[in-house]
């Protein structure tokens, strides 16, 4: 396994837009290209308040038409699908992800480390839910081994279905069952078993209530920057899906990444890296005082801006 060590001069920065310079939408999404690789997409096309050509992103199945089409575009990854309901998440911002982590020391230059390398880099994504996006663009991208859990066995099974419809990812994506609720690592790692980093992106929401709200304020943002005065819908329906188990659970962000970091601790030797997303700015502080309790030798808060939005990637190393 090859180290490596970034001196402040070689490190890459975000453009002026907020993708990571290695991103491949940095410059936002060639629709009509995208229709030309995955027809399904044409009927969501639409023509927003400025006259450009866009997709109502108020509408999951146009969400989820577009992922397939650029999955399949940029990534080779042919007939993604979720369950209705299920999490749809956003591919640059996850792409991002991937891209961020990639330069953490430990898991080479990823400026070179593409897919068609043989790197000895192996990813574990705690509730890859149905979705599977981190390890799939981990493994396209970079050419990552990756495994992927979940708690939530429909949702393994859609994801083994996209693994088989897809040869390249054969014995490079794998998945496992969590069948203990109260457990993140437990039960996923095994014995003798070494990762060189996790990802995780925590259910955020303490309850539906609290994701419903969310949501609807979504919708309201997306129908401001359309030029509108209100939400296409006050369907309780979220825009982006999202099963209950993806998008909230008791205690909400901040008790799951307790956990999480908790539990870090006992495979403190198994993981060169864990990671996690964190969405609400209040719960940076308290997870890295905790983290720094635990031990850890390494901390690192690497921020992430995409539109309005900030989120930050949280990871940390004992080794």
């Amino acid at each position: 396994m090859s180290t490596f060590h970034r001196s402040k001069k070689h490190q890459t920065k975000p453009d002026r837009k907020g993708l990571h310079p290695r991103n491949l939408h940095k410059q936002g999404y060639d629709l009509p290209s995208l229709v030309k690789s995955y027809a399904p997409l044409a009927p969501h096309l639409t023509t927003n308040a400025h006259g450009n050509l866009s997709i109502a992103f108020a509408d999951p199945l146009a969400v989820k038409a577009l992922n397939a089409a650029l999955l399949k575009r940029y990534y080779n990854i042919n007939d993604w699908d979720i369950p209705d309901g299920a999490l749809c998440p956003p591919i640059p911002g996850r792409a991002d992800y991937i891209h961020h982590i990639a330069e953490l020391p430990g898991l080479g230059d990823s400026a070179t480390n593409l897919a068609n390398t043989e790197p000895k880099i192996t990813l574990l994504d705690i509730g890859t839910g149905a979705n599977g996006i981190y390890p799939l663009l981990a493994c396209q991208i970079y050419g990552w081994h990756c495994v992927g859990s979940d708690i939530n066995t429909q949702s393994l099974e859609n994801v083994a279905s996209i693994i088989a419809n897809n040869p390249t990812l054969k014995g490079r994506f794998t998945l496992r069952t969590q069948h203990d609720k109260n457990r993140i690592f437990d039960g996923i790692i095994q014995a003798g078993e070494f990762f060189d980093v996790s990802v995780c992106n925590p259910p955020f929401h303490a309850s539906q209530d609290e994701a419903l709200k969310a949501n609807q304020l979504k919708l309201i943002n997306l129908a401001h920057n359309r030029g509108e005065q209100k939400p296409m819908s006050k369907s309780p329906t979220l825009n982006f899906g999202g099963l209950e188990a993806e998008l909230w659970c008791k205690g909400g962000e901040r008790l799951f990444l307790k956990k999480l970091i908790k539990e870090s601790q006992m495979f403190s030797t198994q993981c060169r890296w864990f990671t996690s997303l964190v969405s609400k700015t209040e719960n940076v502080k308290p997870a890295k005082k905790m983290i720094r309790k635990l031990g850890a030798i390494d901390i690192r808060e690497i921020e992430m801006k995409h539109g309005n939005k900030i989120t930050r990637i949280l990871a940390w190393t004992f080794i």
